[in-house]
């Protein structure tokens, strides 16, 4: 995003340094990006961010990583040299953040870790993304989303009656835990640094956001002294207001009439009046008036469901496949998809006044594409420069 005429950007003067690969990091820092901070992608001198060569190519990188780190400068830094290390504690001087996702401890071997760094830049908030946090028996254990979430007794509610668990292709771990956690804690610390001049060091672990939003499967442990079984509790498919149910064309419409008068609206769209006391039936009841639900939705194809119940309010509504919801009017209408060199990509998720949003500048296709810049603005001079190439520093 861009300042308006009278207004700048929200983040804007902030420097974020960011040293993380792949997912949950540095979707975190493009958000942060896309209102305003200056995020310097540091890259080491070999493979870089893997994120770059993963799954679909869109020309020289992965349509993954383009999607990823939009607005951000690129630097290669070689922090095992001494070098590298010294002109990484310049840049750490003037910064405002730090984001890495390295294990525990990697970071203060190469002499980077939070203590070296506050020295040099007391107010420097400095966020560490890991799966399950810089201390506990699990801290140097490896990971991916479906341990962390699998941990955090996530997965096990995730699915259908009498199923087993099932995986979801929006990774709750990587991106409530290591993305929007990490953002939150970020932004929380910066805050403070600015009232206090005192950074922090900001522990994320995926594991612990998962669990910490688990809300609804808590209340059931506190009240019976255990979860319900995935697919029999209110919001897994338990109660025939709230479910997915397969059309006729092997689509599917989600029902999500939990209060009674959009349950009885739905019956009336439906046809079927008499459904209506099985609103939040449970039991044979319960499974009796789902069946019959199924019975009704498989009788016409989800565009016929789509006509009947569009104008009708009642959260009745189709399971779009991404493309589908790509072109949807009312997610085109919020800005939603934005296409920067060719390629589509969302835009950023909250909208606030005051700030309009243009197209965002892409990834960095090159890594270090950004670095004779960057270390100009150190005092490095073409000769300087030249030599740190030469020697692999950068």
């Amino acid at each position: 995003m861009t300042p308006s005429p009278t207004r700048p950007a929200p983040l804007q003067g902030l420097r974020i340094l960011d040293l993380t690969r792949l997912l949950p990091g540095p979707l975190a820092t493009q958000h942060l990006a896309d209102y305003g901070a200056e995020v310097i992608k540091v890259e080491d001198t070999g493979a870089g961010d893997y994120a770059r060569t993963m799954g679909a190519m869109g020309g020289d990188t992965s349509y993954f990583y383009q999607v990823v780190n939009r607005n951000k400068k690129s630097l290669r830094l070689d922090l095992k040299h001494p070098e590298g290390k010294a002109l990484f504690l310049r840049l750490a001087k003037d910064a405002d953040a730090l984001v890495e996702g390295f294990r525990p401890g990697v970071m203060d071997k190469l002499g980077l870790g939070y203590e070296a760094l506050a020295a040099v830049n007391p107010r420097l908030v400095y966020c560490s993304i890991t799966g399950y946090g810089q201390t506990g028996p699990y801290a140097q254990r490896a990971g991916h989303d479906i341990n962390y979430i699998g941990y955090a007794g996530v997965l096990d509610q995730i699915g259908t009656a009498g199923g087993a668990p099932a995986l979801s292709n929006l990774q709750i771990g990587d991106l409530l835990g290591g993305t929007m956690a990490a953002v939150m804690g970020i932004l929380v610390a910066l805050l403070d640094a600015r009232a206090g001049g005192r950074g922090r060091h900001v522990d994320v672990a995926m594991t612990d956001a998962a669990l910490a939003h688990a809300i609804f499967p808590l209340v059931e442990v506190l009240a019976r002294g255990g979860v319900r079984p995935r697919g029999e509790d209110l919001l897994t498919g338990g109660v025939p207001c709230y479910g997915v149910y397969e059309t006729a064309d092997g689509r599917h419409m989600a029902v999500g009439s939990l209060e009674e008068k959009f349950w009885h609206l739905a019956c009336d769209t439906l046809g079927r009046p008499d459904l209506k006391p099985a609103h939040l039936a449970t039991g044979g009841e319960g499974a009796r008036a789902r069946a019959e639900m199924a019975a009704i939705f498989r009788s016409r194809t989800q565009a016929q469901w789509v006509a009947a119940f569009d104008g009708v309010d009642c959260c009745v509504t189709p399971v779009l496949r991404l493309e589908e919801a790509m072109e949807n009017p009312q997610i085109r209408a919020r800005g939603m998809v934005q296409e920067v060199a060719g390629v589509r990509r969302f835009g950023p998720p909250v909208r606030m006044s005051g700030l309009e949003a243009p197209p965002p500048t892409a990834a960095p296709a090159r890594a270090g594409t950004d670095g004779d810049a960057i270390l100009r603005a150190l005092g490095l001079d073409d000769a300087d420069i030249a030599r740190l190439r030469a020697a692999g520093v950068v």
